[in-house]
Parts: C-alpha cells; structure tokens; sequence
C-alpha cells in the first residue's frame, strides 16, 4: 500500500469515527490497566461485567490489595485465567504501592516490569491513558494490517514497527483504536464484511467476501 492510500485509509476512518477510544470502562488509569490486564484473551464485554462489581469496591491498588488474591478472584472468576490474572494484579497492586506511590509508571520500561504486562499492554496504556503515539497490536490488527497491506509483517512486533513507520503523524494517536475496532466489527476473522467496508477500494485483500472465484465459476468461465 502506498502512502497516498495510507493517508486516505486513516481520513476514512477518521471521518467515520473522529475520536475513537477503548471500548474497556475506567476511569482512571490505574483502572485502565487492571481492565486491559483482565482483557488478555477475554472479552471487552466480559471485563467490563467484572469491573462493574470490582471497581466499586477497590479502584485502587491499596483497596485491591486489601482484598487479597482470594478476594479478588471472586470478582473476576468470570474471566477466562482468572486465576494467573488475580496473581498478576496482586503482585501488581504491591510493586504500584512500593515503588510507584500507587500511581501507574507512564515509562514503557516500568510498565513492563509489572506482572502480567508486556508490550501490548504497556502500548494500550500508555496510549490510551498518557495520549503517547503508541500503537498496541493484537490479532485484529495484526490482520487488518496484513489484510489490506497497510503495514505487512510476520509477527507483531514486525507489525508495530511498521505501522509507526509509515503511519502519517496526525494519525498516530488515534490509529491504534481505528485499527482494532476496524477489525472487531467489520475486517472480522471469519467472514469478513468486505462489501460494507468503507475501505473496500483501497483494501489489497486478494479473497475480498462477494470477488471469491469459487472452482465452480472457473470452469464456467472457461466454458465460456
């Protein structure tokens, strides 16, 4: 994809929806983090539920930690690993408390030192909650980049880099959420909703859905 179609690609998802954010509820961004912790291989809907019952009772890591690992787990046991997640956030809460004045690290490094983030989670908050240029690559857009070539590559972090490469500047903050919700609703795994996608034309998607040539239209067309 060139950089003409780069730049109309993020103008039409611009226009479509001028100030994206997370679909994740927080409030602060200590919430933030523990929702997008929670998220890994969950649903936004799902967390959600969970931080409805949680984040009343303990938004903060004293209150989390007040609770303990037994505690927590029962708000959370809807989620998928919620086991490894209560572990994490506890240990997360005391590391916040210890070293961080309960306040969440706006430096990559110290994001990523906390148990149960890594790089994807450290990008979602230091985007999401600091407003850095960060852009954090999961499966959606790890496959609407490679889908419509906007920004090809093997594996995430050859994803990343790319798209922070070529992806113009005044675009940079809001890429991230265009990207996955591009993907969450409309470039989906299965079945992707190409005759509805505002980005059809610019797309370099070989299999778009309703252009498939099926074996059976190609002997017709030889016949023909």
């Amino acid at each position: 994809m060139n950089p003409a179609k780069r730049t109309e690609l993020y103008q039409r998802l611009r226009t479509l929806n001028p100030h994206p954010t997370t679909e994740l509820n927080y409030a602060t961004p200590f919430e933030l983090l523990v929702a997008v912790i929670l998220s890994a291989q969950a649903t936004d809907k799902g967390v959600n539920k969970a931080t409805a019952r949680l984040f009343p009772v303990a938004n903060t890591p004293a209150a989390i930690l007040a609770l303990g690992e037994e505690g927590l787990r029962e708000y959370i046991k809807t989620i998928g690993l919620f086991n490894s997640k209560a572990k994490n956030i506890i240990e997360t809460c005391r590391l916040l408390v210890e070293r961080h004045a309960s306040e969440v690290p706006r430096q990559r490094e110290a994001l990523e030192a906390l148990p149960g983030v890594g790089r994807k989670t450290a990008n979602v908050v230091l985007n999401t909650a600091f407003g850095e240029p960060t852009i954090a690559v999961d499966t959606h857009i790890f496959r609407v980049a490679n889908r419509t070539q906007l920004a090809p590559g093997k594996d995430v972090r050859a994803v990343e880099e790319k798209l922070l490469r070529v992806t113009p500047k005044e675009f940079l903050q809001d890429a991230h959420h265009w990207l996955i919700l591009h993907g969450r609703y409309t470039c989906t795994a299965r079945s992707p909703k190409c005759p509805q996608c505002i980005l059809r034309d610019l797309c370099e998607y070989r299999q778009k859905s309703g252009e498939a040539t099926t074996p059976a239209t190609q002997r017709s067309a030889k016949r023909g």
